[in-house]
């Protein structure tokens, strides 16, 4: 048996559909089956199987992490994120941001081919960018990385590109190191748009592998680029990936999956929380964990309806959880409990350690909270009522974005708030329903994670200009003049130490007025053959298969 627990990032942007988990920015490398003498190996084909197929393999479109982590070797970005937070030559070999912080000017290789054989440039780059914030591409998240100050992109020579903001906005850079602004053909934008969300061959950059094949509900196959020779600095070699192909199969059952890994049929695999102990006791096997940046998972509560409209139901909602014991009794110990809605692993030493064990575990003031707000009835099931009206909280989902344990938590979750009177109902929904009535604002209660590898997603969760912004995660509906403020100075031309401290701030804010109840710090977690070498992980812990071989 063999454990990897990556280092979390200590320096410097799931989701998978709202309410599942994940995404990403790039960075990071670890051996998960240890180093060999014999060094790298051309050649060679592996397996790896996620627990889900995405709706859409566009990332530019959508927002899944699984979507970033299958496409991040067909499109290659202008920056790479190392594991500290530093940035790293790409498809740009250099970059300047002004003075003002408003301007970004990037100097773009000139080697650099598409895998239709056109060539990359300046204009290849505005293409992509105008194509991302253009209404008609309905981009759920990609857009909202340019944040609302987002002016255009212009070409100022063949190999040289400007982005422009009207006011400084700092986490540009990691957003452009991120696969959902990865670097698609121009020509593929405009002859396949109606099809790029099938993936397969309608998806063409410029990476090291080509995706040659899709089988939709089974599998998606990718072959070397053998071209391919401008890999990011930090990322160990430049030149053709070592791996002739690989396939990503869908197993949506964990057991299935599981089963999958542990009997070599598949080399590596998103494993469940269950089965970290059978992975770890196999001797071929090697255990990866990655704790995520961004958004930790936890119940974003919508402040624009009642009853949570009224901050002390909303505070009542915090102190009725006992989150430490219950996340330690579904995960058995191997998530950490969430004291705020950023993740500790985000960089930048943004994260608020002062809000650990600081709310919470105290039933009878939620009950005297509850009161306040005018809940002073109990009906015959023990909810409180106001005015012969129960107090009751919708929580909608979609059955298929409740994995790793979210449904048990879900339902410890319902007992506990039972205990305090509030009804909590967990309402599943099919994903059309589930959009419309966000929409809608027909919620009480979403739960939702979104890795990256920059504290600026929390402007996406709390600015109260979001909600104008396609692609946000505008949940909470929080709007408040003084978190804007927060948030504008954060992304601003600030020193990192004083951006950090305005995100602590907002961290702070989230839990003293309740908009939000964190409950765990996500984790990417693989089981991984060892007979696999030099597999690269991203900052979110989605592998990454460019310096991947077989011994």
């Amino acid at each position: 048996m063999s454990i990897v627990r990556l280092p979390r990032i200590l320096a410097a942007a799931t989701a998978t559909v709202l309410g599942a988990g994940v995404l990403a920015g790039c960075s990071g490398s670890s051996d998960s089956a240890g180093a060999s003498a014999a060094g790298p190996v051309s050649g060679g084909s592996l397996t790896f199987a996620v627990n889900q197929e995405p709706s859409c393999f566009d990332p530019h479109v959508s927002p899944a992490d699984v979507t970033a982590v299958i496409q991040r070797s067909v499109y290659d970005s202008l920056v790479y994120q190392d594991s500290s937070g530093s940035f790293h030559p790409w498809l740009a070999t250099s970059w300047n941001v002004s003075a003002n912080g408003k301007v970004f000017t990037f100097q773009l290789r000139h080697d650099v081919q598409f895998t239709d054989r056109t060539t990359f440039n300046a204009q290849a780059v505005k293409t992509n960018f105008d194509s991302i914030n253009a209404a008609a591409t309905k981009s759920e998240y990609a857009s909202a990385l340019f944040g609302q100050y987002y002016l255009g992109t212009k070409v100022d020579g063949q190999y040289t590109v400007e982005v422009d903001f009207s006011r400084a906005f700092t986490p540009f850079l990691q957003a452009a190191s991120t696969t959902y602004l990865g670097i698609a053909s121009p020509k593929s934008l405009t002859q396949n748009a109606s099809h790029l969300c099938a993936g397969g061959t309608y998806s063409v950059g410029s990476g090291p592998f080509v995706e040659s094949a899709r089988v939709p509900g089974q599998s998606v196959t990718f072959t070397r680029n053998p071209n391919y020779g401008w890999g990011p600095e930090g990322s160990g070699h430049s030149g053709p990936a070592y791996l002739s192909k690989y396939t990503i199969d869908f197993l949506p059952d964990d057991s299935t999956r599981v089963g999958s890994l542990t009997s070599s049929q598949v080399d590596a695999a998103v494993i469940p929380v269950t089965a970290v102990k059978s992975v770890e006791a196999d001797t071929q096997l090697s255990y990866v964990a990655h704790e995520s940046p961004g958004i930790v998972y936890g119940l974003q509560l919508n402040q624009a309806r009642t009853p949570l409209s009224d901050e002390r139901v909303r505070q009542a909602v915090l102190d009725a959880s006992d989150v430490p014991s219950l996340v330690n009794a579904v995960y058995f110990g191997l998530y950490k409990p969430a004291w705020s809605p950023l993740s500790p692993s985000t960089p930048g030493g943004t994260y608020d350690s002062a809000l650990v064990n600081s709310w919470g575990n105290d039933p009878t003031a939620a009950v005297s909270l509850l009161a306040q707000a005018g809940y002073t009835g109990v009906d015959s099931a023990g909810y409180r009522t106001k005015n012969g009206v129960q107090l009751t909280l919708h929580w909608i989902y979609i059955a298929e974005s409740q994995t790793d344990e979210r449904d048990t938590l879900g339902q410890a979750l319902v007992a506990e708030f039972k205990k305090v009177g509030i009804d909590l109902e967990r309402d599943v929904v099919t994903e059309g329903s589930y959009f419309t009535d966000i929409e809608k604002g027909d919620y009480d209660v979403l739960d939702l994670s979104w890795a990256r590898g920059d504290a600026d997603i929390l402007r996406g969760f709390y600015h109260s200009a979001s909600a104008a912004v396609q692609g946000s995660e505008d949940a909470s509906n929080t709007r408040d003049p003084q978190v804007d403020a927060w948030l504008d100075q954060a992304d601003g031309n600030v020193s990192l130490a004083q951006s950090a401290a305005y995100y602590q701030d907002v961290q702070r804010w989230t839990i003293q007025h309740a908009v939000v109840l964190p409950l765990y710090v996500t984790e990417y977690q693989l089981g991984v053959s060892k007979r696999i070498h030099g597999l690269q992980y991203d900052v979110s812990g989605g592998p990454e298969f460019y310096g991947a071989w077989v011994a």
